[in-house]
């Protein structure tokens, strides 16, 4: 059975968001792609940008808008290390 995703987002100075059971989460890479990452995915370390963080969990779907960082995915989840909140135009 695979183990629901650990949520992690992290500055120097705080932790912004730690989830222990997250469904799934999407983020923007710094190559123009979106990720989505579930369960079981495989290991990563890639480049974000300053763009929405989604990810859902057991009291529903999250917008976290963080700036550009290093996402992280091993067998214990996701570690996404930013500088911290970004101020992001509404679309």
């Amino acid at each position: 059975m695979i183990k629901p995703l650990r949520l992690a987002v992290l500055t120097p100075a705080e932790t912004l968001v730690e989830v222990k059971e997250v469904k799934w989460v999407q983020a923007q890479l710094a190559d123009g792609s979106g990720i989505s990452i579930w369960p079981g995915h495989a290991p990563l370390l890639g480049e974000t940008v300053s763009a929405p963080l989604r990810y859902a969990d057991e009291t529903g779907e999250h917008v976290l808008n963080l700036e550009a960082g290093i996402l992280q995915v091993d067998r214990g989840g996701v570690t996404i290390l930013t500088s911290g909140l970004a101020n992001l135009p509404q679309v």
